[in-house]
């Protein structure tokens, strides 16, 4: 169960514009709140990894060092060196829907952008968003990228 007088909200990070709008939500709504931030990015190897004839990352190529500096970035970017409220940043391997369902397990509240890398430009919601917002355990924000404004009232 989450904790009501300090509810952990967890927001999905992978370095887009609308996951960098998302974070500026879930730190205003848990400034708001008296929440912490659990800023989350997962990374996975690319799928043509280990197929024959395939082009193989160079050794130097690591995915969770990378998903590591994007999350940090944008916590930064976001939140400042020195955030207002508690922002406990996580790099965990596998699929990105599956890890943020996982890691919002006992949170309060999980924070989406509409659409993150994977995105294309039409669409309404990202293939991460649409399975979090049908599975998660706990309430779900889709924070639309270009949405003015940014604060927690902003979510579309």
């Amino acid at each position: 169960m989450a904790n009501s007088a300090n509810p952990r909200i967890v927001v999905g990070v992978d370095g887009s514009p609308a996951s960098e709008q998302a974070l500026r939500w879930t730190v205003d709504y848990a400034r708001m709140a008296g929440g912490t931030v659990h800023a989350v990015a997962a990374w996975e190897y690319p799928a043509f990894y280990g197929f024959a004839g395939a082009s193989v990352p160079s050794p130097e190529f690591n995915p969770e060092e990378l998903a590591g500096r994007i999350l940090s970035e944008a916590v930064t970017k976001v939140a400042g060196a020195r955030p207002e409220v508690r922002v406990i940043e996580s790099v965990l391997p596998g699929n990105a829907a599956q890890v943020l369902l996982e890691a919002s397990g006992a949170a309060a509240l999980l924070v989406v952008g509409s659409r993150g890398r994977g995105g294309f430009a039409g669409a309404l919601l990202g293939s991460v968003s649409r399975h979090v917002t049908e599975h998660a355990a706990c309430p779900v924000v889709v924070v639309r990228h270009g949405v003015a404004g940014g604060a927690a009232g902003d979510a579309g």
